[in-house]
C-alpha cells in the first residue's frame, strides 16, 4: 500500500514538473485582428464557413424544436375521440 502510494507521488510530480514536448504558435494577435475588424460580419460569424454552418445549424434545430413544441401543445390541447 505504501509502495503504491510512492510511486503514484513519483508519477504525479514527474507529469507535473515537465515541460510540454508541443510548443504553439500563438495566433491570438492574428484573430484578435480578425474579429476587431470593421467589415459587416456579424461577431459570431466572422470565424468563417465553420460558424455559418454551426450557427445555421442552431438556428434550423431551434425552429424545429419550437415547432414541435408547438405541435405537441396543440395535440395535448385536444382530448382524444373515445370509441
Amino acid at each position: 500500500m505504501l509502495r503504491n502510494l510512492l510511486a503514484l507521488r513519483q508519477v504525479a510530480q514527474r507529469t507535473i514538473s515537465t515541460t510540454s514536448r508541443r510548443h504553439f504558435e500563438n495566433r491570438v494577435p492574428e484573430k484578435q485582428k480578425l474579429f476587431q475588424e470593421d467589415n459587416g460580419i456579424p461577431v459570431h460569424l466572422k470565424g468563417g464557413a465553420s460558424d455559418a454552418l454551426l450557427y445555421r445549424l442552431t438556428m434550423v434545430l431551434t425552429l424545429g424544436g419550437t415547432a414541435y413544441a408547438i405541435y405537441q401543445l396543440a395535440v395535448a390541447s385536444f382530448p382524444k375521440k373515445q370509441n
